[in-house]
Parts: C-alpha cells; structure tokens; sequence
C-alpha cells in the first residue's frame, strides 16, 4: 500500500472518529439535559401504613417554624462537591409529620416503620422511623422553604428535601417531591 494511501486511510479513520465523539457527547448532554429536568410539585401526600393518609402542601410549609440553614454544599456519592444550596431556609420534617399516625397503636412497633419519600421523577429515598424520631439526625431533615432567596413558590425543584449532616449530601437531596409512603418492615 502506498505511504499516501495509508495516511489517507488513517485521516479518514480519525475523522469518523473525531465525528462519533462529537455525537456521543451531544448524546450525553441530551440525556443529562433531560434528567436535569425537575416537576414543580405543590404537595406531598403521606399514605401507607397510616390511620389517615395526610397532605402537606406549600401553604403548610410556609405556615410552619422555619430555620435559618445556611449555604449547604451538595455532595455526590464520592463525597465530591457538585454545587452549593444557597441561602437556604426549611422546615423539620419530623414537624410536617408530627400528626401522622402509624397504622399499629402499639409503640414497641415504631422502629418496624420506615417512610418512602418518593419524587415525581421516581427517584427514592429512605428514612427509618428511628432516625426522624428517635436520633438528631431527625433534627436535621428539612422540606426546603427557601432557596437562593426564593420563596417555595417560586423555587424550581419546590418540594425539595435535605439532610446537611449527611457525609454525601446529594444520597438524600430529593427535588420535586410529592409522596412519602410509609412502609413497615416484615
């Protein structure tokens, strides 16, 4: 094969590469793009192993005891920092849910209990009865009231919940909420 021919070959190949990177990465923004995308929602509904399913709503959060929290830098599974909440405000969880009776009477049986908080996107997460009743860490779960100097009402991700004393802030950062079902282990 001529030297000429050769190198053809091999600056063609890089093109072909060169242009399947280019797509590939315009690929992944796209999916990026589309996950990044948050429902606004404007309730909560708490059902499941309860006497009476319960509804917070955004009223509800306004109307409760809110706290000062602060700049909060979210944190990835690797403990890596991925942004910073800013200028953030919430109410306690634990409060929100204070009038939430489980299905059993029986006391001994709270810590068989643990609550889905669930988002409209499907994304998950989990806390035991324990540690929102029973531990500090209860004391520092927040449903967001204010972002970045914006009331809930007008915040992107509203219904967003936080854990600042988490290692890995981002596990337990759930925009868009809009269920807890509360589950009871076998």
């Amino acid at each position: 094969m001529p030297v000429d021919l050769y190198f053809q070959a091999v600056s063609t190949k890089l093109h072909m590469r060169k242009y399947a990177l280019v797509l590939l990465i315009t690929l992944y923004s796209f999916v990026g793009f589309c996950q990044s995308k948050i429902e606004q929602t404007s309730k909560v509904v708490v059902s499941g192993e309860v006497k009476k399913p319960l509804t917070i709503t955004v009223r509800d959060v306004e109307n409760s005891v809110q706290e000062d929290l602060g700049d909060i830098t979210i944190t990835n599974h690797l403990g890596i920092a991925k942004g910073t909440a800013r200028a953030l405000k919430g109410v306690k969880v634990r409060d929100l849910l204070a009038n939430v009776e489980l299905a059993d009477d029986n006391p001994k049986l709270n810590s068989t209990y643990y609550f889905v908080f669930s988002a409209a996107d499907g994304y998950k997460i989990v806390y035991s009865w324990n540690e929102l009743f029973n531990s500090p860490i209860g004391e520092k779960v927040y449903l967001v009231s204010s972002k970045d100097g914006k009331n809930i009402q007008d915040m992107p991700e509203r219904m967003l919940v936080i854990t600042p004393s988490d290692y890995k802030t981002g596990r337990r950062y759930i925009k868009g909420l809009d269920s807890i079902i509360v589950r009871r282990i076998e």
